[in-house]
């Protein structure tokens, strides 16, 4: 079974124009990376979990807000990786500034022998979603297109 994820796409309209709430992802790896580094909060499922129920909860751990409202199933997406992305869509606002992620350890630098921890999410921002189109990455685009038909 390839591996599957759960998300929610925030989104809110201000002065007439869409808006996206994505996270940058923590760690080494996307320290330095801006374009195509950002995506909807997420996180994998295993079968047999309620992929909503999922995207609710991987949302809490990565900006450590409950997240409430009229959620919008939107079609799923497949990355790069092959992994599937399911997604739901959900007017609301929260502070980037208040975000609060969970951390992971990793080996760091590589083969050093020394664990170091990083949060999961770095930074939390709103954009517009022309501008969400270039930081996001490539595939999760189609769920901003997805929300726009919508809204």
């Amino acid at each position: 079974m390839s591996k599957q994820s759960a998300g929610i796409l925030l989104y809110r309209v201000r002065h007439n124009h869409l808006q996206v709430f994505l996270i940058h992802p923590g760690g080494p790896f996307f320290r330095n990376k801006d374009n195509g580094a950002w995506s909807i909060p997420k996180g994998e499922f295993g079968n047999g979990e309620d992929a909503l129920a999922a995207a609710k909860r991987e949302f809490e751990e990565e900006t450590g807000q409950k997240i409430n409202g009229h959620f919008i199933p939107l079609d799923p997406i497949t990355q790069k990786s092959g992994k599937k992305v399911f997604c739901w869509a959900v007017e609301g606002d929260i502070d980037p500034e208040a975000i609060a992620s969970n951390l992971f350890e990793i080996e760091w630098p590589p083969k050093s022998g020394k664990t170091q921890t990083f949060p999961e999410v770095d930074q939390a921002t709103w954009f517009d979603v022309e501008t969400a189109k270039a930081k996001i990455n490539e595939a999760q685009a189609k769920l901003l297109d997805s929300l726009a038909k919508l809204i």
